[in-house]
């Protein structure tokens, strides 16, 4: 038995259903070690290795990628570069070795890869040599992204003489090498490239950028973000920068948090300054202009820029002080970045979802606009949340976004949002409770975004691990106000975790300890508030029809803290149907049945039975373990005539019992009534068993009726009715439950032959 909470279906996802071409790529990636073999070396195989389209095989590695499932070992199915031929590879953030690159991936004729941030010693030197043992990937490749990684240049490494580098990827039209220790010396290799078009060297270690102009006149695109260690004259700069005649997009912007390269940023700013007041004649193709971060510019110099370039289509402002400037203003389809309005800040966290600096500013900002919104933006959450994806190990960002969160599902936001975006959301959360536990306000902000009935009811994720979570910084904690919540989070969680998932929980003796911890000072204080409601539930939930849990709360001392709130709340039916629907589930634990042998006990949920002044659902209860008791005839310690009063005022209280319309329990079978329907039990054991199935198949017919059948207990009942021993009464509940069962079942029938053949 377990505490009912009432939940509402979500009948359509604002994304969409997934595709079917995802859902079959999500199965092969769950099961690849059921398609594989493995070779020699540990790699894998495909056992069958259907010869796929070329986008399928693209969008499997991606999958494979994203789920950073790919390693060494499973990176090795595309080593049949006949069957699975890749054109765009990514490995982005995975542990691949260089061999395991070589092998796999180079016999391919890629047009695009992205080896970005590979850990465990991949370095750039691997990659373009590997590709260069290719000669058709050496003319293919266009597109290549190696950043964050050690490009390694620096000693020549031979192949028949000749130095590798990125020379040899003649067909090269886009270069990413952010992060990277990119030397001069290597820039003037890429920038010798015959196509190369676009480059974003940000955040490198060059200290000059005259290679620029050998690239002048196909170079497009130019991402210069943060070059700390460039050492140029605004002058020579500005001269550089005019001479690029084809550049259309340039990014010249700056972090503005550090204050290592002050002098750089300087000069940067100055060479900003100059090309905004240069006028069109230098870059006359520019449609695109990023200067965030730097703050010493003036607004007249951005506005003469702005009006003198009719062509413009993005400005990047954010941390400049100008995203407010009037010229903005009369431009009402030029695109920018700022912290002027929200979205400004949604195209800061679209482009710069890579850049930290720039993140953690847009955040704050968006934070502060947020806070009393009332609209659902679910495109805002999900760049909130792809920014939190980007950055699993910044605090920072996790501080503002999980802030942001909160605002952007609080009340019923959450209502509107697509199921999946709230599914990612709340995966998230997760992670940075688990990533920061020693950061006070990121775990406030999570729980507090958690404590939403609807996201916990509807959305799906991993909710044990979220109980374990929250549980655990219960168990870290004492702040009465996030103790409520995290309370409450656990109590809905346990609702909804499988019969296994709660044995699991019941397997650490802590969970148990926790919740009957905050119950105790709640009672030791006598008072009645949520946190007390939300802890009884949760241990009502935690061990229904989990005989582990049941034997924890025995062995905790929570049957004398329980008998202790049992008469001390007397007259808070609430707390008393709460206490007893948890010592029900004890009490139907047959080998715990002793433990409830008290006869001060029994004698008080008598009383709880037979009380004119309690609410049905206390009698109910009561009458629960009490009929789970005496149906035990030879396990009954107790004196003879207390059974024998029990089972008279058992039958007697159900008769008097009124038809309930609310939901008051729910069950996740029907196997502990089935001892009570034997025909040997007597009739008010027999009773109390019919009156519960009676009231929740009245109540949720559908659910309960197919769950009578599937477990077998038509057949007790029917046994019941035929027996000529069984009590009128429960004859007569027992009927009324199977006329409900043959009504339900012709209302299916008369469904299905109104519904024509092959429309169903």
């Amino acid at each position: 038995m377990r505490h009912l909470i009432t939940f509402r279906c979500v009948l359509q996802d604002g994304e969409g259903p997934q595709t079917l071409c995802e859902l079959c790529l999500a199965q092969v990636c769950s099961r690849l070690d059921a398609l594989c073999r493995k070779r020699a070396d540990g790699s894998m195989s495909l056992i069958w290795a259907p010869l796929l389209p070329q986008e399928l095989s693209d969008q499997l590695l991606q999958k494979m990628t994203t789920r950073g499932m790919l390693n060494d070992t499973t990176v090795g199915i595309f080593r049949n570069s006949e069957k699975l031929r890749l054109r765009s590879a990514s490995i982005r953030h995975c542990k691949v070795s260089a061999k395991a690159f070589r092998l796999a991936l180079c016999p391919h004729r890629l047009l695009e890869l992205d080896a970005s941030w590979v850990p465990g010693g991949l370095t750039g030197a691997d990659v373009i040599s590997g590709l260069a043992s290719n000669p058709d990937c050496s003319t293919s490749l266009q597109v290549l992204a190696l950043n964050g990684l050690s490009l390694n240049l620096g000693s020549p490494e031979e192949d028949g003489g000749v130095r590798v580098g990125f020379s040899f990827l003649q067909g090269l039209k886009t270069i990413h090498l952010v992060d990277t220790d990119l030397t001069d010396d290597i820039l003037e290799d890429i920038c010798s490239l015959p196509r190369l078009e676009t480059l974003d060297i940000s955040c490198s270690s060059v200290s000059d950028v005259n290679a620029l102009l050998k690239c002048k006149n196909t170079l497009r695109s130019l991402i210069a973000h943060r070059l700390s260690r460039l050492h140029m004259s605004p002058v020579r700069l500005l001269y550089i920068f005019a001479q690029l005649h084809a550049l259309r997009h340039l990014d010249f912007s700056n972090n503005h948090f550090t204050n290592d390269d002050s002098e750089s940023r300087v000069d940067g700013d100055e060479t900003v300054r100059q090309l905004l007041e240069a006028g069109p004649q230098i870059l006359p193709s520019l449609v695109s202009l990023d200067i965030s971060g730097r703050k010493t510019i003036n607004d007249s110099a951005l506005g003469g820029f702005v009006e003198s370039r009719s062509g413009l289509v993005f400005l990047g402002l954010l941390a400049t002080g100008l995203s407010s400037s009037p010229v903005l203003s009369s431009h009402e389809n030029l695109k920018v970045t700022g912290e002027a309005n929200e979205k400004q800040l949604c195209e800061a966290l679209r482009r710069y979802r890579e850049r930290e600096c720039f993140v953690k500013e847009a955040l704050i900002h968006l934070y502060r606009l947020t806070t009393d919104t009332d609209k659902p933006q679910p495109d805002m959450l999900k760049l909130v949340v792809e920014a939190m994806q980007s950055h699993p190990e910044s605090p920072h960002v996790h501080l503002l976004a999980t802030a942001c969160v909160f605002n952007l599902t609080t009340r019923d936001l959450a209502e509107v949002m697509p199921v999946r975006l709230m599914s990612s959301m709340v995966t998230q959360l997760l992670h940075a409770m688990a990533t920061f536990p020693d950061i006070q306000q990121v775990q406030s902000n999570c729980l507090m975004a958690l404590c939403n009935d609807y996201l916990l009811q509807n959305v799906p994720f991993d909710r044990y691990s979220a109980a374990v979570l929250v549980i655990k910084w219960l168990s870290n904690h004492e702040e009465p106000t996030l103790e409520r919540v995290a309370v409450a989070v656990v109590s809905i969680l346990v609702a909804k975790i499988s019969i296994e998932e709660t044995a699991l929980l019941s397997n650490d003796v802590s969970f148990m300890k926790q919740l009957l911890t905050v119950v105790q000072q709640k009672a030791m204080l006598g008072v009645v508030d949520p946190t007390l409601k939300f802890a009884l539930s949760a241990l009502w939930n935690l061990t229904d029809e989990t005989p582990a849990a049941a034997r924890n709360f025995i062995e905790c001392q929570g049957l004398e803290l329980y008998k202790e709130v049992l008469e001390s709340y007397y007259s808070e039916t609430t707390i008393q149907q709460k206490v007893l629907g948890l010592l029900n589930n004890v009490a139907e634990v047959e080998e715990l049945q002793s433990d409830l042998m008290d006869e001060d006990l029994l004698e008080h949920i008598l009383s709880l039975l037979q009380g004119p002044q309690m609410v049905v659902g206390v009698r109910y209860f009561a009458g629960g373990i009490l009929a789970q008791l005496a149906s035990r005839a030879g396990a009954w310690t107790l004196d003879h005539e207390l059974r024998s009063t029990v089972l008279e005022q058992l039958h007697e209280s159900i008769l008097t019992w009124p038809h309930l319309e609310q939901e008051m329990v729910s069950y996740r079978s029907f196997r502990p009534f089935c001892p009570l329907l034997q025909t040997c039990q007597p009739p008010g054991v027999q009773l109390w068993a019919v009156w519960a199935i009676h009231l929740v198949c009245r109540q949720n017919a559908s659910y309960y009726i197919q769950m009578l059948t599937k477990e077998g207990l038509m057949e007790l009942l029917r046994a019941l009715d035929a027996h000529p021993d069984t009590h009128s009464d429960v004859k007569r509940v027992s009927q009324r439950i199977m006329l409900m069962v043959q009504e339900q079942q012709t209302s299916c029938e008369a469904t299905d032959s109104q519904t024509e053949p092959g429309k169903s």
